[in-house]
């Protein structure tokens, strides 16, 4: 009896001990296309993740938390952000922050032109993405890190002073992704470029999105870009989160289903959500990142969540 109950404490210990791990960390590195500028993004759910600048940011990292919280994963998540900087900022500026633990997962990204002074011109990105992934492959020889392909800005393409003026919206989305994939091919402790770029490309090919704001919104179209034609709406962070998670877990982004619940908070409606889902399903399935699963509806996180399916 005394052996058996001996036994019976060290499987409760074991059992509790496995309960306490916490889930996998993951950082975000990056500037306002990962705080969520210019929408109601920025501040939202900011307690659920760790801003290790304590600025009080939610973003794409805590609408990636509720994901993940919804589907059953367990993540810690961190973020590291300045706005108007490319990934050389937190080289020169934050190591001392983003180096503080060694990390599981890591996705950053650089300047959304690539370069402030050479538009266009990928050096910097490359020699920066190599830098940030050996120092963090130096914490831990086993991290997992992802470049984040940006999307193309209207006002960098429809006013003549825009670097990609005369051009089609999907080129400069074509050109950022070139420059990460040379960064990746550059540093081979990255894992993959998140293609969110060519999610809003699809989105607009596909009729979800509208391709020119300064010529207004088509009716039934979605605009991606907030007041500036420069940052994301609500809709644009959804979708780069929707593609983030679906990369980083290889679960199908549909599988949140059309009632997920910061979609609901966030004021996008159910067939919003379902297309959204389906284009960034389609980018990721077409790179082979993900493949069709069946539809698993949210869980409820805590009772002061949206309530599915008003």
């Amino acid at each position: 009896m005394k052996f058996a109950s001996t036994l019976l404490a060290s499987v409760i210990l074991a059992l509790s001990v496995t309960e306490a791990q916490p889930g996998t960390s993951i950082l975000f590195v990056g500037n306002s296309f990962t705080f969520g500028a210019g929408s109601p993004v920025r501040f939202y759910r900011a307690d659920t993740v760790t801003d290790l600048n304590n600025e009080g940011i939610g973003g794409v990292p805590a609408l990636f938390k509720s994901f993940t919280a919804q589907a059953g994963l367990p993540y810690d998540v961190y973020l590291e952000t300045r706005g108007g900087s490319g990934l050389e900022f937190h080289l020169e500026n934050k190591l001392g922050v983003i180096g503080q633990r060694a990390w599981d997962k890591v996705v950053m990204h650089g300047q959304s032109t690539l370069d402030f002074d050479k538009p266009g011109d990928p050096a910097k990105l490359v020699a920066t993405s190599r830098q940030l992934a050996e120092f963090f492959r130096g914490r831990n020889p086993k991290v997992d890190i992802h470049l984040m392909a940006t999307w193309s800005r209207a006002d960098q393409t429809y006013p003549r002073e825009g670097t990609w003026f005369g051009k089609p919206i999907e080129a400069m989305a074509r050109d950022v992704r070139a420059a990460n994939d040379k960064a990746a091919a550059g540093a081979p402790n990255i894992t993959s470029v998140i293609p969110v770029g060519e999610a809003w490309t699809r989105a607009m090919q596909a009729g979800v999105a509208d391709p020119n704001p300064y010529d207004g919104i088509e009716f039934g179209k979605l605009n991606l870009w907030t007041h500036d034609h420069y940052h994301a709406s609500a809709h644009g962070y959804y979708l780069e989160t929707l593609v983030i998670f679906g990369r980083i877990t290889g679960r199908d982004p549909r599988s949140l289903g059309d009632n997920e619940c910061s979609a609901y908070e966030l004021g996008l409606t159910r067939p919003q959500v379902k297309a959204l889902q389906q284009v960034a399903f389609d980018e990721l399935a077409a790179a082979g990142a993900v493949t069709a699963a069946p539809l698993v509806l949210p869980k409820p996180v805590n009772p002061e969540r949206c309530v599915p399916g008003h």
